[in-house]
């Protein structure tokens, strides 16, 4: 609370743009690498709130994630591969 934008870490400005983008209650969410900058715990927790507020229980929105991580990954209901430029 205490930093300005630009003495933030990578991991710290990944969180604070994907709470910027959650609390407007969008309908799609796309995300990049939602867990790239960030150690395996608070990677792990922001999956864990993906997972939760896209669910279709709570059906708050459609969530569309690029990764490179097979643990991001699992938590979609349905994975897309690039192979080669063929999306499989």
């Amino acid at each position: 609370m205490d930093h300005l934008p630009s003495e933030l870490s990578g991991g710290e400005m990944q969180r604070v743009a994907l709470c910027r983008a959650l609390v407007t209650g969008p309908e799609l969410v796309l995300a990049d690498e939602p867990t790239g900058n960030l150690d395996a715990w608070t990677g792990a927790g922001i999956l864990k709130i993906l997972t939760e507020l896209s669910s279709e229980d709570a059906a708050k929105f459609a969530l569309v994630m690029v990764t490179h991580s097979p643990e991001a990954a699992a938590i979609c209901d349905r994975v897309l591969t690039l192979e080669e430029g063929v999306l499989k």
